[in-house]
C-alpha cells in the first residue's frame, strides 16, 4: 500500500503539470484569435493563460510551475520557431504568475474572494504589479532580438501588460468560483439569472456594433449581477462583456470604427478594466457584508440562548 501511494503521488503531480500545460496552450491559442499588431509586434488585449496559471497555482501550489513553462513554450512555438532569445518570454510568463502567487499568499488572500481585501489583493498583487514582469521581459526580448525598435518599446509594453493583467482580473475569479458554483433550485432565481445573461449579451452586442457611445449601459447589469449573484454571477458577465468588446474592437466595429490602434486599445482596456473591477470588487464587498450579517445573527442567537438559560423560571 505504501509503495502504491508513493507511486501515485508523482504520477498525480505529473498529470497536474501536463493538465496546466494543456490548459495554458489551449487558452493561449484562443487568446491569439484576438491578436492585434502594435508597432509590428503581436499582442492580445486579453491573455487568458495568465488567469489560468494563477488559478492553478492557488489550487495546486507552486510545484506546477513546469506546466506554465511548457504551456508558454508551446504557445510561442505555435507562432514560429523558438530561439534562445525566446527564453526571456518563457521566463517572464512563468515568473509573473509565481510572483503573483507569492504576493497573494503573503497578503493572506482567500480563494473564496469573500472579502473586499481579497478583491483588492487580486487586482493589485495578482494582476497589476506582477504582470509588470512578463510585460517587461517579453518586450525587452523583442527589442534585444531586433524585432522591436527602441522607440516602440512603450506602446508594446503597455499593450502586453494590459493583456496579461486582464487575463488575471477576468479569468482567475471565474475559475476560483467554479468549484463552489451550484445550480439554483429556485425557478424564479434561475429565471432571473437567465434574464441577466440575455440582457448582458444583448446590450453588449448591440452597443459594440453601434456607432452610439452607450457601452456604459453594461455597468448597471454588472452591478445587478454582483449584488444578486455575487462573484459566481458577476465574473462570467464581466468576461462575456470583455470578449464581445474585444471581438468588436478587432473588427473595428461600432464605437471602435475609424479610430487609431492606440485609441482602440485605450478605450478597450478602459472598458475591460472598469468591468472587471466593478464585477470583482462589488461582489467581494457584498459577500463580505453578507458574512458579517450572518455572524451577527449567529451571535444574537447564541446570546438569546444564554439569556433564556439564565432567566429565572416563571411562577
Amino acid at each position: 500500500m505504501v509503495r502504491t501511494v508513493e507511486w501515485r503521488r508523482p504520477t498525480g503531480a505529473l498529470l497536474r503539470i501536463l493538465g496546466v500545460a494543456v490548459a495554458y496552450y489551449a487558452t493561449g491559442r484562443l487568446g491569439l484569435l484576438w491578436q492585434v499588431t502594435v508597432e509590428g509586434s503581436t499582442v492580445t488585449p486579453l491573455w487568458p493563460p495568465t488567469g489560468i496559471a494563477l488559478a492553478c497555482l492557488l489550487w495546486f501550489g507552486p510545484r506546477i510551475w513546469p506546466g506554465i513553462t511548457l504551456g508558454t513554450y508551446l504557445a510561442i512555438e505555435g507562432l514560429g520557431a523558438v530561439s534562445l532569445h525566446g527564453l526571456g518570454i518563457i521566463a517572464g510568463n512563468t515568473l509573473a504568475p509565481l510572483c503573483a502567487y507569492a504576493l497573494l499568499r503573503r497578503a493572506g488572500f482567500r480563494p473564496e474572494v469573500d472579502r473586499l481585501r481579497d478583491g483588492l489583493a487580486l487586482v493589485f498583487l495578482g494582476g497589476l504589479v506582477p504582470m509588470l514582469i512578463s510585460a517587461t521581459a517579453g518586450t525587452w526580448t523583442l527589442m534585444l532580438t531586433g524585432d522591436l525598435m527602441p522607440g516602440n518599446f512603450w506602446p508594446v509594453w503597455s499593450a502586453w501588460w494590459a493583456g496579461d493583467t486582464m487575463g488575471v482580473l477576468l479569468v482567475t475569479p471565474l475559475l476560483l468560483v467554479l468549484p463552489r458554483a451550484r445550480l439554483t433550485r429556485d425557478p424564479f432565481r434561475a429565471a432571473e439569472a437567465a434574464a441577466l445573461a440575455v440582457a448582458v449579451a444583448a446590450v453588449t452586442l448591440t452597443f459594440t456594433r453601434s456607432s452610439l457611445s452607450l457601452l456604459f449601459l453594461v455597468f448597471p447589469l454588472l452591478i445587478w449581477a454582483a449584488v444578486r449573484f455575487r462573484l459566481p454571477g458577476s465574473a462570467p458577465c464581466a468576461l462575456l462583456v470583455s470578449v464581445l468588446a474585444i471581438t468588436a474592437a478587432t473588427d473595428r466595429a461600432g464605437p471602435f470604427a475609424g479610430r487609431t490602434l492606440l485609441e482602440v486599445m485605450v478605450n478597450l482596456q478602459a472598458l475591460n478594466g472598469a468591468s472587471a473591477l466593478t464585477a470583482l470588487l462589488l461582489a467581494a464587498l457584498v459577500t463580505e457584508q453578507d458574512n458579517v450579517r450572518l455572524k451577527i445573527e449567529e451571535v444574537c442567537e447564541d446570546l438569546a440562548e444564554v439569556v433564556a438559560r439564565l432567566a429565572p423560571p416563571k411562577d
